[in-house]
């Protein structure tokens, strides 16, 4: 379970960050999870629940997901289309010289904190 790792580094991120911008509770996190990420959003609730206990920091934080859709861009014909559904062969001209624009990352967003 990767996902336990990715929170780790997002709380260690977010920490971080705290310290610099002296906050003393952070009560939300926005993260951006890429459709094709190969995150999944339950596992990463279920990891962030139980390794913000122990933060005082991060203690109580809501964890909110934001999917972001997967778009494959076909060099070929120049368009873009929908990652998941077609694919790695573009719907419009067949081409498989195509590559994913966006879609398989995860960031934070937003911080809300105090």
């Amino acid at each position: 379970m990767h996902e336990l790792g990715i929170v780790f580094h997002i709380i260690k991120t977010i920490e971080d960050v705290a310290a610099e911008q002296n906050l003393t509770r952070v009560s939300k996190v926005v993260l951006e999870v890429g459709e094709v990420s190969a995150v999944i959003p339950e596992y990463l609730q279920d990891c962030w629940q139980w390794a913000c206990r122990r933060s005082p920091l991060m203690n109580g934080s809501v964890l909110q997901n934001e999917i972001i859709p997967a778009v494959t861009y076909c060099e070929s014909c120049g368009k873009t289309y929908e990652t998941v559904k077609h694919a790695k062969v573009c719907p419009h001209c067949g081409s498989e010289q195509t590559y994913l624009l966006e879609g398989n990352g995860v960031q934070i967003r937003e911080i809300e904190a105090e």
